[in-house]
């Protein structure tokens, strides 16, 4: 019997440096629903600083911010994603989603001896 092969494909995208992939999407996509970078990091089992060094260096990278924060208080604090983390984010997301449709039927046809 025969596994179930299959391609995975990671995608991550360079200046200089290395400076988005699928971590800092899944760091944004948690912000996005947590409304903060403290509690995003603790979903993926992430230090604070560590989530901090993550953003700043994207930022550097792409050149632009990705959060909006705000510091705690009577209302506490928060983070949300700029207009143009959201426009990258999703740009991202759909680049992966085509190029994983494509991967997949590139793979079909180089290994259908296999299937």
């Amino acid at each position: 019997m025969k596994n179930d092969l299959h391609p995975g494909l990671t995608i991550r995208l360079f200046t200089d440096q290395k400076c988005f992939g699928p971590g800092v999407a899944e760091l944004l996509h948690r912000v996005e629903t947590e409304h903060s970078l403290r509690a995003a990091a603790g979903a993926m089992e992430m230090a604070y600083s560590k989530a901090w060094r993550i953003v700043r260096t994207a930022e550097e990278a792409l050149g632009f911010r990705l959060l909006h924060s705000s510091t705690g208080g009577k209302n506490g604090g928060g983070a949300t994603l700029t207009p143009e983390a959201r426009q990258f984010l999703e740009a991202y997301d759909r680049f992966c989603e085509e190029l994983n449709a494509q991967a997949d039927s590139l793979f079909r046809s180089c290994f259908a001896f296999y299937q």
